[in-house]
């Protein structure tokens, strides 16, 4: 709840919503879909037999239609009664058919060409030519307009823009029906399998588990620049206190995107994308003229045809109309990822984008449709399917708000965002449910309320969490703590648990007791969180106070993430690994956080260190040099800390132990200050730190992505090396991004340092472009880390008496340095994407090398499951 951490990715959490279809052993009343009318099929022309993309289908007199995609397939589900549908394209006289009421049917559709529309038409042969040039290119010129006069179709060109957005989000599960409904999981639950879909995906059908609506307003005013979000209104499905369901919306937020076409790059699924009309699109597509259309009213559009010169390159293959009459907007967009790019469990990746005109003969899009076909393998039946629609209406341009309204928080709710009915639905949405869609509503509310459905997510929670229920109040946890070992303590058992929201949604109280077997010492944990809003301790934002008591062990400058440190794996280390502390820790803090992501954490601590294994804490002494000195059993310190925290539209996953942030292109911002308070409590130490630490994700187009960290502190006072900043080592074999991984524990201190961290991917850009290589979809990366820092005089044992001494081995040859003659630095060469979920550096240490125990190159892992 505290820390930007996590011990789990989000991989998993989709992990568990399949779970929570596939494992659920629920009875439940069927609901069938009644009167449901399923109308698919292709338009193709009738003298070529060419597919046409971006066909009008809809149903005459209602407002229920689609387009036809890249293939030229179309289908179109409603509840209403119909006997007919319409196809309308630029250039091809209108078509209606009839259609049969209540049932699923297929048609073949084939279009004439419209001579009274179609005024001027020039057509493209089918054959292309051998080499393509941008040269004399019409295609090509035509972009390069198109890219000229993209800021002021751009809806930021106006000084004011309102309109009302419906957005609808939804996975499924896909399988063919017969396999779902032979599944030995799903069989015995005819609630399950009667809501599947088979007019989604040829062949096969789709069982919705999630599904998501949102109706806002949006404002945006130029100057000075504003966006504002009024969420008028919200609903999804809820599963219940096993899963961090506003976790899943912000990440089904950060994989569907906006799609803005004039953007340079577009973020789909993690990934970064090239616009087919970004600047330097000539550089990397290849373009072609298929036709140009004077349409009725006088309208003259040019259809484009555009491909990746590079097909494993992040890039779109499609075709887009755009307007001829001086003002080059586009008017509407059918594209699909390549099928050559490198995404992980994709399929098949669609994008369709329209546009309507403005009252001043511009464009803006009107609605925006993105659907994705996630599998293990390319050809297996077995998957998920994903759906964002957002469509766009109210559209007004130029029409100021009074000032108040683009003030305060940039997303703002509605008082009754939640709680809205079905009525206000029906009337809201801009486009109907299906049957199939309602139903996933009701389907996931009795499952999430039966015995079976808990009992199973409590395994799941278990297996991926690492916590198991003990009772409803309850749980045991983390399971993958309860052993590990050590130089100090030797073989050590811990067990623990902690109350869950049925216990209390404002209270949590946690404990955890250890023993080692070498040192024959028990350690404990007690802590308790209160929650001073009326949600749940765990809900954003957070305002809550908590309480701790700790006596345990700890390796100085270790620091982890998404792990603990009595994690088993962690338990295999290189090299030395035996100075350690024993810690007795009292700590109170205070946790505020806002809607904005701004953030402040006030603590009050107490910390009794005492050095173990072979550690010890041996004062200075005299200047006679007289070695005489006792080691000290302890040092105590009471500190006063203070955090402030910017997250920007930061996105997260909720864990049961910490937060997985999203990785968006927004900087964090975290300044740290402590003051030590001598005399307080037995404080022995008087001094001031402060730390500022930045970090950033910088996308780089087509080279793939950086992240960047900076960090710089400063320590006020004189103290002892122990509460000197410790810089953060590693000697396990996983690899640490935060961490330097050639360092050894407690090798360098500072009383003063900065340091910057770079780790790129290219995002498959050089091995996308090897013959072989490329069908691994394996990624590269790179990394390099450098800390300068020094120890002022006041602070160097040398210096004062009173101090204690840099710790050394046996011979006494010293194993803690300062960082004054040069940086510490590091770099590393990676793989990425082995089997999806796995990444090995080759990391080498290029400063410091003759340090004792050190070494200059080494292999480390990570698991980073991602798209």
């Amino acid at each position: 709840m505290y820390s930007n951490k996590n011990m789990y990715s989000v991989y998993l959490y989709r992990l568990i919503c399949f779970m929570l279809l596939m494992a659920a052993g629920v009875q439940a009343t069927p609901v069938m879909a009644q009167g449901l009318t399923t109308i698919k099929g292709t338009v193709k022309d009738a003298a070529t037999n060419e597919a046409l993309i971006g066909v009008s289908v809809f149903i005459p007199g209602t407002s229920t239609g689609t387009s036809t995609d890249y293939e030229g397939n179309f289908q179109i589900r409603t509840n209403q009664i119909v006997n007919k549908i319409q196809f309308s394209y630029l250039g091809y006289q209108t078509t209606t058919m009839a259609v049969t009421p209540g049932q699923e049917q297929t048609l073949h559709v084939r279009l004439q060409t419209d001579a009274k529309v179609l005024n001027e038409v020039v057509v493209v042969g089918k054959k292309r030519k051998v080499k393509y040039s941008n040269k004399d290119n019409p295609a090509v010129d035509l972009i390069r307009l198109i890219v000229d006069n993209k800021a002021k179709n751009r809806p930021e060109s106006y000084d004011y823009v309102q309109y009302e957005q419906y957005e609808k989000t939804q996975m499924s599960l896909v399988n063919t029906p017969e396999k779902l409904k032979r599944n030995l999981l799903l069989r015995k639950y005819d609630f399950i399998t009667n809501n599947i879909d088979t007019t989604v995906l040829a062949g096969r059908a789709i069982l919705p588990f999630f599904i998501q609506e949102e109706l806002t307003e949006q404002y945006y005013r130029k100057s000075p620049q504003t966006r504002k979000t009024v969420v008028k209104a919200e609903k999804k499905v809820d599963f219940g206190e096993f899963v961090d369901n506003q976790g899943i919306m912000a990440y089904m937020q950060h994989m569907y995107q906006d799609v803005d076409i004039y953007d340079n790059n577009i973020t789909i699924l993690t990934n970064q994308f090239l616009s087919p009309i970004a600047d330097m699109a000539p550089t990397f597509y290849k373009f072609y003229l298929k036709d140009t259309v004077t349409a009725e009213g006088g309208q003259q559009l040019a259809r484009l045809q555009f491909e990746p010169r590079n097909p494993s390159a992040f890039m779109f293959t499609g075709s887009l109309y755009v307007t001829l009459d001086g003002t080059y907007a586009v008017q509407s967009v059918d594209m699909e990822v390549s099928k050559g790019v490198s995404i992980n469990w994709v399929r098949d990746l669609k994008i369709k984008l329209d546009f309507e005109k403005n009252p001043d003969g511009r464009y803006h899009l009107s609605k925006s449709g993105l659907k994705a076909d996630f599998g293990l393998t390319q050809n297996s039946d077995m998957g998920f399917y994903g759906e964002r629609v957002v469509s766009f209406r109210d559209y007004k341009i130029n029409e100021a708000q009074p000032a108040s309204r683009y003030e305060g928080e940039a997303i703002v709710r509605a008082q009754q965002t939640v709680q809205q009915g079905e009525d206000f639905w029906q009337a809201s949405r801009h486009d109907s449910l299906s049957a199939v869609e309602v139903n996933t509503y009701t389907n996931i509310d009795s499952l999430v309320n039966m015995k079976s459905f808990r009992r199973t997510m409590d395994w799941g929670t278990a297996l991926i969490a690492g916590y198991k229920r003990a009772g409803s109040k309850i749980e045991i946890g983390p399971i993958n703590t309860f052993y590990s070992f050590n130089p100090v303590e030797g073989f050590r058992l811990r067990f623990g648990g902690r109350t869950t929201n049925n216990f209390s949604k404002k209270v949590m109280l946690e404990t955890y007791t250890a023993y080692g077997f070498k040192d024959e010492k028990w350690k404990y944990y007690l802590g308790g969180t209160y929650s001073l809003t009326d949600r749940s301790i765990w809900e954003f934002p957070v305002r809550a106070i908590r309480v701790s008591y700790q006596k345990d062990t700890n390796i100085p400058g270790q620091e982890l993430q998404f792990v603990q440190e009595d994690n088993f794996l962690l338990s295999f280390k290189r090299g030395e690994n035996d100075k350690w502390l024993y810690n007795e820790t009292y700590n109170i803090d205070y946790l505020r956080e806002f809607e904005n992501h701004m953030s402040y954490r006030i603590g009050f601590r107490n910390w009794r260190q005492s050095p173990a294994g072979s550690l010890q804490y041996i004062p200075v002494g005299d200047a006679t040099g007289e070695d005489e000195s006792l080691p000290l059993q302890h040092l105590t310190t009471t500190e006063a800390s203070l955090e402030l925290r910017w997250a920007p539209n930061e996105q997260f996953l909720q864990g049961k132990i910490y937060r997985t942030p999203v990785a968006n292109r927004h900087p964090v911002f975290t300044l740290r200050a402590a003051a030590g308070l001598k005399g307080t409590f037995g404080g022995q130490f008087e001094y001031q730190k402060v730390a500022l630490n930045v970090s950033k994700r910088f996308y780089l187009s087509q080279l793939g992505y950086s992240d960047v960290v900076t960090e710089g502190g400063y320590i006020f006072g004189q103290v002892p090396f122990p509460l000197l900043s410790i810089h953060r080592a590693n000697q396990s074999y996983s690899y640490q991004l935060q961490s330097y991984n050639l360092m050894n524990f407690l090798e360098f201190v500072s009383d003063q340092y900065a340091s910057v961290h770079i780790d790129h991917g290219f995002n498959g850009f050089i091995f996308n472009k090897l013959p072989l290589i490329k069908k691994t979809k394996l990624r590269e990366f790179v990394t390099f880390k450098a800390l300068y820092g020094k120890v002022r005089e006041e602070n160097m044992p040398h210096e004062n008496p009173d101090l204690l001494r840099f710790p050394t081995d046996a011979n006494g040859l010293p194993l803690t340095y300062t960082l004054e003659n040069k940086p510490y630095m590091e770099a590393s060469v990676g793989i990425g994407n082995i089997f999806n979920f796995f990444r090995i550096d080759v990391v080498k240490r290029l400063t410091y090398l003759d340090h004792p125990n050190v070494s200059d190159i080494g292999i480390r892992g990570r698991f980073k499951f991602d798209f």
